[in-house]
Order: structure tokens, then C-alpha cells, then sequence
């Protein structure tokens, strides 16, 4: 019997192919816990997910009770996908939905803490993160915007938000390297 000749199977399969069909729209949700399970960071880019705070609390205090204490690096928890990762004293957590890649996931996920960890000079921790959390949320912008992943390669990362851990992430070198560049191009149309 053929799909044609069997309309259920042809709703069916016509239903699995809308749910599967493949979206830009990758990651739910990205965020950051210390060891107690307190946020220390969270984007959420789906607005239907968990729209309120409360929400969106109790999920993360979900999440963190079901992997701090695992060896894992991937958890399904609540219809979505979660691949984590912890430093010191440190979780941190991409969440896509159920059907989602996970090898996509866990390419984000590396991709912010090895730009975390170069920004930070490889000492990623609650003190250093807190301490240059601009620079965090510059990270996390520059690989995600609105749930599409934009960036996977950190020194791409790092290269574009410019950030020093001693400077602003708009460092004097980069403002004397602009005012240079400046300088240049108004003498070459001055000579001409």
C-alpha cells in the first residue's frame, strides 16, 4: 500500500516532514549558573518558551538539579535539548529543542566557553566572569542573535568584540588604530 493509496500514512508523513522542516532558529535558550545554581547569565530567544522570570528560574533550577551532579554532556529535560558543560565553579547550558542537533549545540556551547576562556586568559570563574561581564554578554551576542547561530570559531569571536580583560572592550589601541586610519584617509583626499 502505497502513501497515495493510504491516507493516514500520508497525513502522517505530510505532519513528521512540518515538524522536521529545518529552521535558522537553533537555540532556545543560553545561560550561565555558579555552583549553588544561581544565574549569573541567561538569554532566553524564544519568547513563547518560559515567558516569565519565574518561569524561566524554575526551568534553570530544573536543569542544574538534574545535571550538576552528572558526567554527562547532553540532557533532556522538559521537551528540550540541553548540552552543558561546567569549569570550577562554573555550569554553563545551550538548550534547542528536542529534534535539534546536538553536535550543532555542543559547537556553541565550546565556542562560548573557549571565547570565555581566551577573553578570560583561561581563568574562567565566577569572580573573573562577574568581573567582566560586559564582555560576556558581547561574546554570547556575537554567537547568537535572536536563536541563529551566527559564529562557531572562538578567535573569530574574540576578534570581533576586540575585548582585552584589562581594557574596555573598545581599548585605546583600537580608538588610536580608528583616529590613524582617519588621519590617513583625509590626506589621501587632501593629495588628490
Amino acid at each position: 500500500m502505497t502513501a497515495q493509496s493510504c491516507p493516514r500514512q500520508h497525513c502522517a508523513t505530510t505532519m513528521d516532514s512540518a515538524a522536521l522542516e529545518p529552521s535558522l532558529y537553533t537555540v532556545k535558550a543560553v545561560f550561565i549558573l555558579d555552583n549553588d545554581g544561581n544565574r549569573l547569565l541567561s538569554k532566553y530567544y524564544d519568547p513563547e518558551l518560559y515567558p516569565s522570570m519565574k518561569e524561566q528560574k524554575n526551568f534553570e533550577k530544573n536543569v542544574f538539579n538534574k545535571t550538576h551532579k552528572a558526567d554527562n554532556e547532553i540532557a533532556l529535560l522538559e521537551g528540550m535539548t540541553i548540552v552543558y558543560k561546567s569549569s570550577i565553579d562554573l555550569f554553563f547550558y545551550v538548550v534547542g529543542s528536542v529534534q535539534e542537533n546536538e553536535l550543532m549545540l555542543m559547537a556553541v556551547l565550546n565556542c562560548l566557553f573557549e571565547s570565555l576562556s581566551l577573553m578570560l586568559r583561561k581563568n574562567v570563574e565566577k569572580r573573573t566572569l562577574l568581573d567582566n561581564m560586559d564582555g560576556v554578554f558581547l561574546v554570547v551576542d556575537e554567537i547568537i542573535d535572536g536563536g541563529v547561530i551566527l559564529e562557531s570559531d572562538p578567535q573569530q569571536v574574540i576578534e570581533k568584540v576586540n575585548y582585552r580583560a584589562d581594557d574596555s572592550p573598545l581599548s585605546e589601541q583600537s580608538v588610536a588604530q580608528v583616529l590613524q586610519s582617519a588621519k590617513e584617509q583625509i590626506k589621501w583626499s587632501i593629495l588628490k
